[in-house]
């Protein structure tokens, strides 16, 4: 194989699911190539068939999916024409895979040196001695603590990030030419992706492997890939290398994408994002001609809506390709139609106010076996904020840093060991849900992460949103419930048939929609708000966060955003409070906390974000080690584990004593030991290049 020939090369490739009914064509005429060492970007919304082509270079479409045309080369021969053993014999070795969710690749009754060892016995017949030695290179190289503690483990007794190193480790086992990655940071925190995705990058150079990364993040792509696919409803509408694509955009698909995520300068009441509108085609129901064209700003009826449309090549581009008739007569460099200005709500009152809460846990020191021996759970310490109406507080921080925990404790879940929770002027910590009044209960709601788990499979629309509205004691009659049930869906933006639909019959962002229905149907003076849009996709995403604002405004609605995404964070928070293992490190206005003097754990989450952006410039810092464990955490300051600025701090100060709260200005906190001229000193960590 010469250095011309690709890795991959996929051309005109079909690939349809056949059911009982019909055929169903899931991606349609789809070519790209991966020369050596190269990195390729596969974007696009959920359902686009971005998956399903990884699964046909895998050969793994199971009993309904057939590839009906094209071919597939890997290293110029066609996996499509390849027998069983032939196929065998470059799985794993040659091309591997890693999924989205780590836990389903490890056996979780095996150890994880053993799973390591297996892949290179089995695929190359090497001795146990050997294999464990490449078990512990590729464990030290995916830059995990004591790789000889970590492969006498089970996967349950590793983090997440920790098993999707593990994950990599596996598929480096047997040095692929191909890696094949799909979403492999979705379930990770925002820190542990990038050092994750550091990774991916380091390793892909020292191995000289070809990636082929699936995601629907594109700032994610822009850090990893030096070309990109966008891919929309089975087909490649845009390709090119990363540069000619972010920067030079030639489909009005990858136009929109990009026009509905928070890039830097977006804002929710002056700039907007702007969703997509209409929704994305059922496979059996694609339009003629453009299968973007009925969401598209620049459809030309009779001309768009016919016929096949192929790639076109953009002169002057490498390798730059467009599936669009228009894209030379339309103006690219256009400013974005601004979308209406909002009238930014006037922030009121106090509504809730949390002074030194405080939660903690029992828990036996040997839970399993009933040990008489107990530990504490710190998983709250002294919070203290107050959330003013028409406010949205953004929480955020890494999982186990105790925000769901905190939201758990305002719900009434779960009662707060000490400190106090007052909703307007009344105290509330010691009061379960179930002893509440109905009016506390409709006064403080929860929009949840994931759409899918919190409804009713076998209860209609309007049925689940008419059952909270008779648990809030709200209506005089049926007939009173069911025409404010209508309202909710109108100010939710659904048609008002969907009250007769079952979820099943809905998208994600539709379900999270019913959800939101679900919470407004009290009047709620509190919404907590849980990772909301974290499950969709980011078209969908613009339209769920601008609804929510939509009727914060309308309603005077205090928002608590829980959030790992800072970058939707900065586009919609008022105000910002960090948490770290239970503490609040860092709070302030949204200027103030994106912008120096941080807390190093602020600096660090920051440096972290991925943005879509080639003119913005990151300070590199990537967090070492895992987030502590609640149940033993590290005396002194609980980040002093992780902090890059502790030499900083004279006399072993951070190892003692748990900082002070300082107010650096008017409004912003912050929780650390560094003398105030180190923190005023701090440079930006995102920058954005002059043009």
């Amino acid at each position: 194989m010469t250095e011309d020939t690709p890795i991959l090369d996929i051309d005109r490739l079909s690939i349809s699911f056949f059911t009982r009914l019909r055929e169903i064509p899931a991606v349609m005429d789809f070519s790209a190539k991966i020369m050596p060492g190269e990195a390729l970007g596969l974007v696009g919304e959920s359902g686009c068939g971005k998956s399903t082509v990884a699964l046909g270079v895998m050969q793994d479409l199971g009993v309904n999916g057939r590839i009906v045309g094209g071919s597939i080369k890997f290293k110029g021969r066609d996996l499509c024409t390849m027998n069983a053993e032939e196929l065998r014999d470059i799985r794993g070795r040659e091309i591997a895979m890693i999924y989205q969710e780590p836990m389903a690749s490890l056996n979780p009754a095996m150890k994880i040196g053993r799973q390591l060892m297996e892949v290179p016995m089995i695929h190359e017949g090497i001795g146990e001695r050997e294999a464990y030695a490449r078990a512990l290179e590729v464990v030290t190289d995916v830059k995990l603590p004591d790789p000889e503690r970590i492969l006498k483990s089970y996967p349950h007794q590793l983090s997440g990030g920790q098993q999707q190193r593990i994950v990599i480790a596996m598929a480096l086992m047997s040095k692929p030419s191909l890696l094949i990655l799909d979403e492999p940071t979705t379930a990770l925190d925002v820190t542990v992706e990038a050092a994750v995705v550091e990774l991916v990058k380091d390793l892909g150079k020292k191995y000289g492997t070809s990636m082929l990364f699936i995601s629907h993040n594109l700032g994610l792509v822009l850090e990893t890939c030096d070309r990109i696919c966008v891919m929309y409803s089975g087909e490649a509408v845009e390709r090119g290398s990363i540069e000619d694509v972010f920067d030079k955009m030639r489909h009005p698909y990858t136009q929109a994408l990009f026009r509905s995520i928070p890039l830097p300068g977006a804002d929710k009441n002056a700039r907007p994002l702007v969703a997509i509108p209409g929704n994305f085609p059922l496979p059996h129901e694609r339009p003629n001609g453009c299968n973007f064209g009925p969401r598209c700003d620049y459809f030309e009826k009779g001309r768009c809506d016919q016929g096949v449309i192929a790639m076109s090549l953009i002169e002057g581009d490498d390798r730059h390709q467009s599936r669009c008739l228009r894209f030379e007569e339309i103006d690219w460099d256009a400013k974005v139609q601004a979308a209406e200005t909002k009238k930014k709500g006037e922030i009121g009152k106090v509504v809730l106010k949390m002074d030194n809460l405080k939660k903690y846990y029992e828990v036996s020191a040997n839970a399993l076996f009933g040990g008489s021996h107990t530990k504490v759970v710190k998983a709250n310490e002294t919070l203290s904020f107050e959330a003013h109406e028409s406010e949205t507080l953004a929480i955020v921080g890494e999982s186990g840093c105790g925000k769901s925990t905190f939201a758990k404790v305002l719900m009434g879940l779960e009662t707060a060991t000490d400190g106090t929770i007052e909703l307007d002027g009344r105290e509330i910590q010691s009061t379960g849900i179930n002893d509440r009044d109905t009016g506390t209960i409709a006064d403080i709601q929860m929009v949840f992460q994931n759409p899918f788990d919190t409804l009713n499979p076998s209860m209609t629309v309007g049925r689940q949103i008419i059952r909270a509205l008779e648990v809030f004691g709200i209506g005089k009659s049926d007939a009173d419930r069911k025409a404010r049930m209508l309202e909710l869906l109108d100010l939710v933006k659904l048609p008002r048939a969907f009250a007769e639909r079952m979820p099943r019959q809905l998208s994600g962002g539709q379900k999270q929609r019913v959800g939101i229905a679900r919470a407004f149907a009290g009047g709620a003076r509190i919404v907590v708000a849980d990772e909301p849009v974290s499950a969709l996709d980011v078209s969908v995403q613009a339209a769920v966060t601008d609804l929510l604002m939509e009727i914060q405004r309308r309603e005077k609605t205090t928002l608590l955003f829980i959030s790992h995404d800072l970058s939707i964070v900065r586009y919609l928070s008022d105000r910002v409070m960090v948490m770290y293992l239970g503490h609040v490190v860092e709070i302030g206005s949204t200027d103030q906390v994106f912008s120096p003097p941080y807390h190093p754990y602020t600096e660090a989450l920051l440096s972290a974000v991925p943005i879509a952006d080639t003119k913005v410039e990151k300070k590199h810092i990537v967090l070492e080690g895992d987030i502590p464990s609640a149940m033993n955490p590290p005396p002194g300051c609980p980040f002093q584990t992780r902090c890059r600025w502790k030499s900083k701090v004279e006399g072993g100060l951070c190892d003692r004593e748990i900082p002070p709260l300082r107010t650096l200005a008017e409004g912003h906190q912050i929780k650390c030991h560094l003398p105030e001229a180190e923190l005023r000193g701090m440079e930006p960590v995102i920058t954005i290049a002059a043009e």
